[in-house]
Formats: C-alpha cells, sequence, structure tokens
C-alpha cells in the first residue's frame, strides 16, 4: 500500500474516532418542555440577518411570514421595509418590493454580491471582492466606488451595509467599518474592528444611543466617544441599551457593558449555541443538542428546558422568536 494511501486511512480512521467521542452539552436539571410554538408553511432554506427564505420561496422576517415569494435558486441578501434584496443565478441584483407588487428592479452586474441595502434612491453594495460601491435606484447609475482587500476567506455570517441618516457604513470582509457620506460621495473614516488574516469578516452590528457595536468572529468593538475593543471567540452576540451579551466558542455567556466592560460570566461545559436574543429581563440562549437556557441578565440564575429540533436546523432570530425547520417558539 502506497504511503499517501496509508495515510488517507489513518487520517479517516482518527476523523471518525474523534467523532464518536464528540462531547456535547448535558445539562443536570432540565425544568421542562419548552411549549409555546407555531408552525411555518414550509422549511426555511436559506437565512440572513434580516430575513430568511422557506422552501416553498415565500419570505420569512423578524415579523412573521409575508405573502411575497422569491424564485428557487435565488440568493437572499436582505430584507428592509421596502425591498427584498437577492442575487440571480446570473450574477444579477434583483430587488422585489416588500408590499407583493411586480415593479421589482434588475441591476445587471455580472459579479457577486456580499452583502446590500437601499435607503431611498442610494443602492448601497459590497462585492465578495470586498470593493464598496453605491449606485442610484432610479437610474441605476454607479455614484461612488471603493476598493479594499479582497479576502482569503469568510465567515458566512455577512452583515449587509447600515444606513446611518446620510453615512453609510459598509461592514467589510476584512474586519473593517468604512464611513461613507452619502452626500458627497466620500470615506470619511475607516475603523479597525480585528485585523485577522481569515474569517475576519464583521458578522454583527447595531447601533444604539449614539453608541456602536460591531463584532468579528474574533473580536468586538464599542465605538461612541471612545473605542474599545476586547478579543472574544464568538459564536453569537445581543445588543441593547443596558448591554451586551456573548455566547463564546467554549460554552459561555459573558455579560458585558455597551462600552464592553466586563460584568459576568457563566459556562456551559461543551454547549453549542446557535441563538441569542435578550428579552424583557431574560437572557435566552438556544443550544444545539436542543435546550434553551434562560439567565437573568445578570448569569447569577437560570433554567434550563427541553426544545424539539434537530442540531442541523437552519436557525433564524425574528422579534421574540426562535424560527427553525418549520416551526418557532416564542421568548417574550
Amino acid at each position: 500500500m502506497k504511503l499517501s494511501t496509508i495515510a488517507l486511512v489513518l487520517g479517516a480512521a482518527l476523523l471518525l474516532s474523534g467523532c464518536s467521542h464528540k462531547e456535547v452539552y448535558k445539562p443536570e436539571d432540565v425544568k421542562g418542555e419548552w411549549r409555546n410554538a407555531g408552525e411555518l408553511s414550509a422549511s426555511i432554506s436559506q437565512t440572513t440577518h434580516s430575513a430568511a427564505l422557506l422552501d416553498n420561496g415565500r419570505l420569512l422576517t423578524k415579523d412573521g411570514e409575508k405573502n411575497i415569494k422569491i424564485p428557487e435558486e435565488y440568493r437572499l441578501i436582505n430584507a428592509n421595509e421596502s425591498w427584498v434584496i437577492t442575487e440571480s443565478p446570473e450574477g444579477n441584483l434583483v430587488l422585489f418590493p416588500v408590499d407583493g407588487t411586480d415593479a421589482k428592479v434588475t441591476f445587471e452586474l455580472k459579479r457577486h454580491v456580499a452583502a446590500a441595502n437601499i435607503q431611498d434612491d442610494t443602492v448601497a453594495i459590497l462585492f465578495t471582492n470586498n470593493e464598496m460601491a453605491l449606485y442610484s435606484l432610479e437610474s441605476k447609475k454607479l455614484l461612488f466606488k471603493e476598493s479594499a482587500n479582497s479576502p482569503i476567506a469568510v465567515d458566512s455570517r455577512i452583515t449587509n451595509p447600515y444606513f446611518l441618516k446620510e453615512l453609510v457604513l459598509f461592514l467589510t470582509l476584512d474586519g473593517k467599518i468604512v464611513i461613507v457620506n452619502s452626500e458627497t460621495k466620500q470615506v470619511l473614516r475607516s475603523v479597525v474592528v480585528s485585523s485577522d488574516e481569515y474569517f475576519n469578516n464583521i458578522t454583527y452590528l447595531n447601533v444604539i444611543d449614539n453608541n456602536l457595536v460591531a463584532s468579528t468572529a474574533t473580536s468586538v468593538l464599542a465605538l461612541s466617544q471612545k473605542e474599545a475593543r476586547e478579543k472574544y471567540e464568538i459564536r453569537n452576540i445581543a445588543y441593547t441599551a443596558e448591554g451586551i451579551w456573548i455566547a463564546t466558542k467554549q460554552g459561555e455567556i459573558i455579560a458585558l457593558s455597551p462600552t464592553l466592560q466586563f460584568k459576568a460570566k457563566k459556562k456551559f461545559p461543551f454547549a453549542h449555541f446557535v441563538g441569542l436574543s435578550v428579552q424583557n429581563d431574560r437572557v435566552y440562549a438556544l443550544e444545539q443538542e436542543g435546550y434553551m437556557i434562560a439567565l437573568t441578565k445578570n448569569l447569577l440564575a437560570y433554567d434550563v428546558y427541553d426544545v424539539d429540533m434537530d442540531s442541523d436546523n437552519k436557525i433564524f432570530l425574528g422579534d421574540g422568536r426562535f424560527y427553525f425547520d418549520d416551526r418557532y417558539i416564542n421568548i417574550k
């Protein structure tokens, strides 16, 4: 037997051995079954931060299902109050009105889009080579273009451009926030969130009370009057006016202030969190093996519940709901 063949066989054996002994989260006490649930018209096929697509083509937003269908093989990029932003198989950006009318708009870009958003007449696009651009929705003319370093590898949780009045925040694929004035078409500032070489795109962004919080898979930034950064291996993040909560790859839930001051930490051995939400007085962490962990915001107390879900479900976080497969559970 050739050395290469032996190495391949040994590698496969080691991989199978490692998988068979995989540790999973096993709670010591389960309070009961999380029963508050409802059904969708079909299973989830695609997810983004803002919306999801079902197998029957229907759109799922944070408020629930919408009476609009997206053609098969189209990729969902984003959805806001007015538009559903998609990419066709040919590489065109196709915009569908949320009101369900036939007045769709097509940008024949013939190149792949990583992220996009729309405000009034401005279409902000981040291409897969990390180039940023602004287009006019009405005329489809290019208004602004800015190049950046092409990424080597990216996290699938790409964040769409964010509009803040006349400012456009591009969340780049190499760990930066590039702030562009949409009126003057000028770059005002570039802020580094992380400088890792691989999988360094911005995976989360939210702005509350003039305090911006953004993260990559390995770093979180808080930007207001000052900049603060902390390193964590981040699976999920939730941010409210009261603080920031992070679920880490180590099975931890960490509570921070809005300026990243450490407040508390609770570890759940071998937990693999797939969703995190803060509602009312609780932090809800959905665990891959089918558990809902409901913690107090100070992380001093928690309860664990059974959730009927598969470990490979696509998860979409709605307004007070976790959606997966063809159903959802309420957490409000």
